[in-house]
């Protein structure tokens, strides 16, 4: 049973999301946008799941005793959720992401935003994912991505969490921001779309490397230069491509990079937890049960470092674990043993 959209009152400039995806995340993030006393309405391509959703207004799959706020609408129709909404906040994989675009363009209004908060880059192409939206929707709907370090339990628990708004669109950005801000929850903009992808790509395959170390029983010491060594890959490539430094030194780059790197919470570091003791790959993502990112995204972030001749052993040694079946002890001495060279080479 779904809720009566009739019983929605949104307060932040009648302002309506249709969040399209229920997983942690697209929950945790609806019921945030409730809570600041924005619009939204939660859908999902599983009817089953979303419909047992609206009937527990609770989401016992991936987010377990956190009850739905009671203003949140559950729409189990993707065209009447679109419908029902003045923006559209996209929570699903980045696999799914450019299929998920094309269902809803038919059905968004002129000028209609569309922001999403998926991490990831486009399989088969590496590209980041508001380059093929620009393709599919032109200049006529702005465009913006929500990143930065946040678990969903947290979110959902009402926990102190800062993210960043990026888009193509200050105005934009700032509508998607206010009308997730309030309470514990910062939200902060920015016009850096490429650097803010970057961050929230990169930093996953980081967390899986990270994950291996912790899981071989390494020590701190090896986490610590892992994850300051991997920003300085990060910013490797983001120089290459565009994004600002800046970006990659806050919220969206070592930001998230810190929470995904030393979090439980976070499903790329306990892939990596799984594969340092010694789990196949298969085994450790059964185990997971959710989509870990950063398997497909080690891939495109290699392609992406060997197209612009950009050096990111750390990134490298995942992809070899993840798509070669290198053994992770061998990829880990590897990187140890690597030619003595000055720190910010």
């Amino acid at each position: 049973m779904t809720a009566d959209p009739g019983l929605v009152k949104p307060q932040n400039g009648d302002s309506m999301f249709a969040v399209l995806g229920a997983g942690s995340w697209g929950t945790a993030l609806s019921m945030q946008l409730i809570r600041s006393g924005t619009g939204a309405v939660l859908w999902d391509w599983d009817r089953e799941h979303i419909e047992a959703i609206g009937r527990n207004r609770s989401n016992e799959r991936f987010l377990p005793g956190h009850r739905l706020p009671d203003g949140l609408v559950v729409e189990p129709d993707l065209e009447r959720a679109v419908g029902m909404a003045n923006e559209v906040l996209i929570v699903v994989p980045s696999h799914a992401f450019v299929g998920m675009l094309g269902q809803i363009k038919p059905w968004l209004k002129p000028g209609q935003g569309v922001s999403w908060a998926c991490k990831g880059l486009e399989p088969g192409t590496g590209q980041f994912l508001h380059e093929p939206a620009r393709k599919i929707f032109g200049d006529d709907h702005p465009l913006a991505v929500v990143t930065g370090p946040s678990f969903a339990r947290e979110v959902a628990a009402n926990l102190p969490t800062a993210l960043t708004v990026a888009g193509t669109e200050p105005e934009y950005c700032a509508r998607v921001a206010s009308a997730l801000h309030g309470g514990n929850f910062r939200a902060y903009t920015s016009d850096d779309i490429v650097g803010a992808e970057l961050g929230g790509s990169v930093k996953n395959v980081l967390a899986i490397a990270t994950g291996i170390s912790d899981g071989m029983s390494l020590g701190d010491n090896a986490r610590a230069a892992l994850v300051t060594r991997g920003l300085v890959e990060m910013m490797r490539l983001g120089r290459v491509l565009g994004a600002r430094d800046q970006t990659l030194t806050g919220l969206a780059g070592m930001g998230d990079l810190v929470l995904t790197c030393t979090g439980n919470l976070s499903r790329n570091r306990r892939l990596g937890l799984a594969l340092g003791a010694g789990k196949g790959i298969d085994e450790a993502l059964a185990e997971i049960g959710q989509v870990v990112e950063g398997v497909k995204t080690s891939l495109e972030v290699w392609r992406l470092a060997r197209r612009h001749d950009v050096e990111m052993p750390i990134s490298e040694q995942v992809y070899g674990i993840l798509h070669l079946g290198r053994d992770p002890y061998h990829s880990l001495r590897d990187l140890l043993s690597r030619e003595q060279k000055q720190e910010t080479a």
